[in-house]
Formats: structure tokens, sequence, C-alpha cells
């Protein structure tokens, strides 16, 4: 039974193949999307292609929405591309790689420092570096040039811990820099982007910043104070009680006609964004205590979060590569081109340059992991503030699941030669999912 997907598959392919022959969109368009999604499901089976099952998902969303791009950009007068939709959306998946997170993942930093500012340098500096080369090389359109440059200017995702974890190399400094990364993005990613990419798009330096707080920091605020709630002392659940009462009180105000007040009587730009971020953290702490209160109930809630993030992954794939459809048929080869190359350098920059600064080889492979991979997601979010999902958030769209593939083929290679002649760091942290 288990088997009759990839029939399927067999038969959908061999019917994609007819109709491309006979150049019959009515055939070989809904074969093409049958084999995609009849492989995925099939791939369970194939012990050697199972890790790579949530890549064949986002491949699935690609192939859609190349195929039917207006199934995935607009349902009736809905637009699937709505700013607050992808914003609520990637916040939801930041919130779901977040619960994996412990704020005990930050106290791995006294013992693995220069780990830590090995990984961060090399991160920051050879990626948006590379994203920048890359794109004099191709001769890419401003847009999607600023694209490259974004996803390289990023900070490491989740997914770099999922593939440590399978490469048995240093969890702990895999852990404490993608945390570190996490935090510094805010002020980093939008001066790199200004330095970079000041001349191919408007830059906001501010307002960028206020975004990566909300795209990435406020919902990783809300995975941690669940965190917190697990072991806090009744003095601290009181304090965050009493947060929580006021939030319950001012968002609702918000809502009802407190920021149309605002946005009338503070004449500070600033201050309206101070107050705007303010009321962000204060949804957090709703959103922590209120997750907290059903994952208590019901403690399954932690392992269906993954399951969360990937469909919010795959939904602004979808919608992005709809809304590019038309740049990636002139550009996609040329990106995925781009894609490979940026992601080969970030490994090979970062474990070099590793052993060059002196780190064992364990976690000169760590940093490999964490200069390597790109936080696609955050990167989504920021071109969909900008209204700009089908040009800068395009490189994101193709340079996902690229990484996924390449991460998962580096860690079984490394797996299969663990590192004997250095010490081999170990952590008890458990990671259940492929994520970026």
């Amino acid at each position: 039974m288990t088997k009759i997907p990839l029939y399927i598959a067999g038969i959908a392919i061999a019917t994609l193949g007819v109709g491309l022959i006979l150049q019959n969109a009515a055939i070989w368009q809904p074969a093409a999307v049958l084999s995609a999604v009849s492989f995925a499901l099939g791939m369970k089976v194939i012990p050697a292609l199972r890790t790579y099952q949530y890549t064949a998902w986002i491949i699935v969303a690609v192939v859609a929405a190349m195929i039917y791009p207006t199934a995935f950009t607009r349902w009736g007068s809905f637009d699937l591309r709505n700013k607050w939709l992808i914003l609520i959306i990637i916040q939801t998946v930041m919130f779901g790689m977040g619960i994996h997170m412990s704020i005990r993942d930050f106290s791995g930093l006294r013992n693995t420092g220069k780990g830590v500012i090995v990984g961060l340098f090399c991160h920051f500096t050879v990626m948006p570096l590379m994203g920048f080369l890359l794109t004099k090389i191709f001769q890419f359109e401003p847009e999607i040039a600023a694209g490259v440059i974004l996803i390289g200017s990023c900070s490491s995702g989740l997914a770099s811990n999922v593939m440590v974890y399978l490469a048995k190399a240093n969890l702990v400094l895999s852990v404490v820099v993608t945390a570190m990364a996490t935090m510094v993005a805010p002020f980093l990613t939008p001066l790199l982007l200004k330095l970079l990419a000041g001349t191919l798009i408007e830059i906001k330096f501010v307002s960028m910043m206020m975004e990566i707080i909300k795209i990435v920091i406020v919902p990783l605020f809300a995975a941690l104070l669940h965190d917190y709630l697990k072991t806090a002392t009744s003095s601290g659940r009181r304090i965050v009680n009493v947060v929580f009462g006021v939030a319950v009180v001012w968002l609702p105000g918000l809502a009802f006609g407190g920021w149309s007040f605002l946005e009338t009587n503070v004449a500070s730009p600033e201050l309206l964004e101070t107050l705007e971020i303010f009321s962000f953290l204060l949804g957090a702490v709703v959103v922590g205590v209120v997750y907290h209160v059903l994952a208590t109930r019901y403690s399954k809630l932690d392992d269906w979060m993954p399951y969360v993030s990937m469909f919010g992954i795959i939904y602004f794939t979808a919608v992005t590569t709809a809304a590019g459809r038309d740049n990636l048929l002139k550009v996609g080869f040329l990106l995925f081109l781009c894609s490979v190359i940026h992601n080969g350098a970030g490994y090979f920059f970062g474990y070099w340059l590793s052993r060059l600064f002196g780190l064992d080889k364990n976690s000169a492979r760590t940093v490999a992991f964490e200069v390597g991979l790109q936080n696609g997601g955050m990167a989504s979010g920021l071109a969909g503030s900008m209204g700009k999902l089908g040009t800068v958030g395009l490189p994101a769209a193709v340079f996902s699941p690229w990484m996924n593939i390449s991460g998962s083929i580096l860690a079984n290679y490394w797996r299969r030669r663990p590192v004997s002649d250095s010490s081999v760091h170990e952590s008890t942290q458990t990671v259940t999912t492929e994520v970026h």
C-alpha cells in the first residue's frame, strides 16, 4: 500500500512525457503536478530519500506555482501576497522553529566564545560579500540582485542546527551561533544591505531593523517565554501574569481605534515605531502564555509545531514563486547556479577559515553549516514587507530548497566520517525536524 504513490508518480511521469510530445498543456500540466505530489508522498518508502521529503514538498510548491500561478496569488478578491498575511505566516514559522530553542542555549556562550566569534565573523562577511560578488558576475536586474545580497546578509537558520545534529558535529556551538546571529541580525542585516545593495533598492535602515524585530525577534521571544514558564518561580510567573494583563487590555484598545489615535497624535515617527514594537512584544507575551497553557494540557503540541513551520515555508515558497514566475522563467537557471555557488562558498570558507583561526575539525564543520545555511524565511518576510515578494524575495525561494538538499548531503557525508583527532562536543538537545 505504501508504494501506491510511487506507482501513481510513474504513471503521471509517463503521461507528462506524452503531453510534452503532443505539446498539450491540458495533459502535461496536471500530470507534472500529480507526479511531483505523488513522488513526495512516496519518498518515505525509499530509505535514501526519506530525509529529503520536506524538500520534495518545497519542489511541489514550486512546480504547482509555476504551472498555475494565479491559484497562488489571489483567491477571489483576497490577495495571498497580503503584507500582513505574509508577516503572520513568517512569524508562525519562526515561532515553530523557536520552540526547539531554549534559554539554556545561551549559557553555552561561556564555553564556546571563540567559536561563536569566528562563526559570526565568517557568516556576516563571507555570505553578504559572496552575494554581492555573484550579482556582479550574473548581472541580475537590481531588485533580484538585492534579493541575492539580502539572503546573504540574513542570519543563519535553525536548519543549521539540524544538519549539525545529523553530522554529529558541535551542536552546542551551532545552537549558540544561531541564537547570537539571530540577536544581532536586526542591526547587521540592514547595515550590510545598506552598504552592499543601497544603490539597487531603497533601504530604510530603521524601518528594516524594526521589520526584522517583528519577523524574527518577536516570535522567538514568545517561544522562549514558553520555555521560561516551564521552570519559572512563583514571582516570575506573577510578573508574566501582570504583563499578560496589560497586554489583554492594550491590544484590544489598539484594535478598536487606539492605533488610529496614536497615528494621528504622535508626531514622532520613531516614537510611533517604538510603540508598534512594544505592541508586538505584548502580543508575543499573549502568544507565549496561551501556547504554554495549551502545551501543558496537550503534550504533543510541541511535536506538531515543526510541521506548522514547514507548512508556512511551503506556503510562502509557492506564493513567492507564483508572484515571480515571469522572472523565474528568465533567470531561474542562473539563480539556481548562483545558489549553488553561494551555498558552496559558505561551506568552503566557513570550514577553512575556522581551521585557519584555530578551531578543531568538529567545530569547523559546525561553522561551515552556520555560514552556508541562511534564514530564507527571514529574507522572504523582509521582501514581503517591502512589497517586492516576486523580485527581492525570489532568490530566497530558489536558494532555500537547494540549501536543504546540499546541507543534508554534507551532513550525511560527515556523519559517515566522524572526527577522531579532536574533542567531540556533545549535547543532549534533540532536533526533530529539518527547517530553513
